[in-house]
């Protein structure tokens, strides 16, 4: 364990930039790692990442399996934890960079801090800023023109310049490659063909099912040749479906994945709409209206995004810039599709998913989301 402080900044946001990073034992705060360098012409947020890279790469060197990273750049924490969006391309390339040596650790917390504890770093990114400039150290802290948690972007000159004419050491770097997720649902069941409630309960897929996951096999080989991982729920249904497209892959191993089984939808299990609207009326209305709200002994909507989330998000560090097939059932992929294009909880009840229907998305580390397709069922039409 070590813990980081990391600082950036730059006299004028754009000017003179320069970052410092210290890597401490937390327990002695004996100093293990010192980093620091001058960048030219940047921004403020610009610098502020290339210390979170330059801190988090010392501590990948320093064999560290776990990192507290303290910063008193609310923006940079705030982006790495995921609670803000990254919303210049110019910044994503260096999120994108810190994203990969996080999935380098086993475990990663952000902390934001008052800059007057964040004194050893601020130091070394004034001394680096002053070397940009040519002048002798500073003793004023770097100029922040730019308000707290506001966003200052790589490529954009200071008020009243012209973007056009800024230099090209500002514009965007070539983003990193994208995780691409081919999201499946898994072939027809009795309960699918019946349209009953098909959740926790183990129901094998029909023989037009499995018809279903050989012509959704060959779909996906044609779609990625070379995929990373095959991930499946551990319901019968999904690990057949999955099963058919592992050996249409050349044999990718399967692993099951227990957050991506359906949603328990309690008492309603292997009901038909009609029934529970009979029977429950009051309890189906307000399932309807809220996603936070499960069917009478079963699992709300708000929960199995949570699983699906964890699933994802294990899936974009375990396979930066691969491709990874998810077979899975209706709840859980729409709630992916739901987020991935930010859509509002309405979308649940408005978007049918067909068994053996394909979707794909491709997902960035830095946040970035591409849903490239949705509910594809071209290769069951001869079926």
């Amino acid at each position: 364990m070590v813990s980081i402080e990391a600082d950036g900044g730059s006299r004028g946001n754009p000017g003179p930039a320069g970052y410092g990073a210290v890597v401490r034992d937390p327990e002695t705060g004996e100093v293990l790692a010192e980093r620091s360098e001058s960048l030219g012409t940047a921004t403020n947020n610009v610098a502020e990442y290339q210390g979170l890279i330059a801190g988090l790469t010392a501590a990948a060197e320093l064999g560290a399996a776990e990192v507290d990273v303290r910063m008193d750049s609310k923006l940079v924490v705030e982006q790495m934890c995921g609670r803000w969006q990254i919303k210049h391309p110019g910044l994503r390339p260096l999120a994108a960079q810190a994203a990969a040596l996080v999935g380098r650790f086993s475990a990663v917390r952000f902390s934001w801090i008052p800059r007057e504890q964040n004194r050893h770093a601020d130091a070394l990114a004034n001394a680096a800023m002053d070397a940009a400039a040519g002048r002798p150290p500073a003793t004023a802290a770097p100029a922040r023109p730019a308000a707290a948690g506001t966003e200052q972007p790589a490529g954009t000159p200071a008020t009243g310049s012209d973007p056009a004419t800024a230099p090209a050491s500002w514009e965007p770097r070539p983003t990193f490659t994208a995780t691409r997720l081919i999201l499946v649902r898994h072939g027809e069941t009795p309960y699918t063909e019946q349209k009953r409630y098909s959740g926790r309960g183990d129901v094998p897929l029909s023989e037009r099912g499995r018809a279903q996951a050989r012509a959704t096999a060959a779909r996906v080989a044609e779609l990625a040749p070379s995929v990373a991982a095959v991930l499946s729920s551990p319901l019968s249904r999904c690990t057949a479906t999955a099963a058919s497209i592992a050996g249409a892959l050349g044999d990718v191993p399967v692993r099951t994945e227990d957050d991506l089984i359906e949603c328990d939808f309690g008492q309603w299990e292997g009901r038909t709409f009609a029934e529970v609207r009979q029977q429950w009326p009051g309890e189906m209305d307000a399932w309807l209206a809220s996603p936070r709200i499960a069917p009478p002994g079963g699992e709300s909507f708000t929960h199995v995004a949570e699983r699906a989330h964890r699933v994802i998000s294990g899936l974009l560090t375990a396979y930066p810039g691969e491709t990874v097939v998810v077979v899975s059932h209706v709840s859980p992929i729409k709630l992916v599709l739901r987020d991935a294009l930010a859509a509002g909880d309405g979308f649940l009840h408005r978007l049918f998913l067909d068994a053996a229907g394909i979707s794909v998305l491709d997902m960035w580390p830095d946040g970035g989301v591409a849903v490239r397709t949705v509910n594809d069922t071209a290769h069951l039409s001869a079926l």
